[in-house]
């Protein structure tokens, strides 16, 4: 099993860690258009293989595409990150141009692969990667989903005062401040609705916590979080590696589902070896499903600027 992450900023080298520590890749591939820093990444990275315990080979290469031959799944975070005070979609001018250049050259050298898009605005870089390369849909997916679902379970833990691995709930919609939908109506701590634990006021807080998720992190760090983002990645890579077909809430191109096409939006789908295997159809509570169409004009709304 292959695996190629192009870029090698935070994002890009946490998801190759975190591949690289799950152990069930051979190797993985990092490239930059930087010099010698995709290179300095991998040789950082190799040398805590023995420290530890994994095999996996982490190469890395200062844009040789050639080096990323016949990779099984490829990751796109290339890309400018978020700055204080910068929505996702002020990004899309300068990110759209290097998304279409990238996923181009690296179905050049593995056709047969499946792309994972993190790169930002991410609903529409991946509705652009579909446009741009014509691949079956079910080979491309969006990150962003998998991300807002975990940062919803560690707000959902942090108001019932409760272990994470007790809490489940997911986020659907567009990865975006305004777009994401917490289903908190669906959301449970061991298999009970957290409505039964927590008042409508403090679920409330709860919900916008998880929708300015990013923001929050991005206003602490004075960039863009890496660490879940490279851990959502590496989660989705897995499930794919290795056919587990886990559920996952990713941005998928939408055909009459929910009642939405011709969009990419986060939605529950199967990961297995061929990539999405399947969008699951969630009965959706009236509300959520009111957010969810508002989510999807805010995505058609960016997706309009990819020609402006």
């Amino acid at each position: 099993m292959k695996v190629t992450v192009v870029g090698a900023g935070a994002v890009g080298a946490s998801c190759a860690e975190y591949i690289a520590i799950k152990n069930f890749a051979s190797e993985v591939v990092i490239l930059d258009i930087k010099e010698g820093f995709a290179e300095g990444k991998a040789m950082d990275l190799m040398q805590t293989a023995s420290l530890n315990n994994f095999d996996t080979k982490i190469v890395g290469t200062t844009n040789d595409y050639v080096k990323t031959s016949n990779s099984d799944i490829c990751v796109i975070t290339s890309g400018i990150p978020r700055k204080p005070g910068m929505t996702r979609e002020e990004l899309i001018g300068i990110n759209a141009g290097i998304v279409k250049d990238v996923s181009s050259k690296l179905l050049e050298h593995s056709p047969n692969t499946i792309l994972i898009v993190v790169s930002n605005p991410m609903d529409t870089m991946t509705y652009l990667v579909h446009k741009s390369t014509g691949i079956p849909k079910n080979r491309i997916i969006g990150m962003g989903g998998a991300l807002d679902s975990a940062r919803f379970k560690y707000r959902l833990a942090e108001a019932l005062n409760a272990p994470i691995s007790d809490v489940d709930g997911m986020v659907i919609g567009g990865h975006s401040d305004k777009g994401m939908v917490p289903l908190i109506s669906k959301a449970t701590r061991n298999s009970i609705k957290v409505t039964n634990f927590l008042s409508d006021e403090r679920l409330d807080k709860v919900r916008e916590d998880t929708k300015v998720g990013g923001a929050t992190l991005t206003k602490l760090l004075g960039t863009s979080a890496w660490y879940a983002p490279g851990a959502a990645v590496s989660s989705l890579v897995h499930s794919i590696a290795c056919d587990h077909k886990k559920i996952f809430p990713c941005s998928a191109l939408l055909d009459g589902e929910y009642g939405l096409s011709d969009l990419c939006i986060g939605v529950p789908v199967v990961l297995g070896k061929n990539g999405i295997e399947e969008i699951i159809i969630l009965e959706l509570e009236p509300a959520d499903l009111n957010h969810l169409s508002e989510s999807a004009e805010g995505v058609k709304k960016t997706n309009s600027l990819l020609n402006a």
